[in-house]
């Protein structure tokens, strides 16, 4: 069972320096994404798994929870510490927490 935490608990964790993977297509990361998240679109999380950290945990996020749910079963049956942030960046948003726009992870 992939462990799902909710946008309040992300918060926390990524205000303490989390390792955030988005898994939108890069049109949506572009239109608004987690300040420091990194792009990797579902289609391509089993190949760069081999490029992500597994000595920490992962926060995947997503538009609203289903894919990064998807996308943390996978890491989690290699190996990694996989989260999948509830409600995604829409929940973020909904929250009032900050959304970076343009595709560099902290872009302006």
């Amino acid at each position: 069972m992939v462990q799902e935490v909710d946008v309040r608990v992300f918060a926390a964790a990524h205000a303490d320096g989390a390792l955030v993977i988005d898994v939108r297509e890069p049109y949506e990361y572009s239109s608004g994404h987690v300040p420091g998240a990194r792009l990797v679109p579902l289609g391509t999380v089993q190949a760069a798994a081999r490029d992500l950290p597994g000595d920490r945990p992962l926060y995947v996020i997503c538009a609203s929870g289903n894919r990064s749910r998807t996308a943390a079963s996978w890491l989690s049956q290699m190996g990694f510490d996989a989260r999948s942030v509830e409600g995604g960046t829409a929940a973020w948003s909904t929250a009032g927490l900050p959304v970076v726009r343009g595709n560099r992870e902290n872009a302006a």
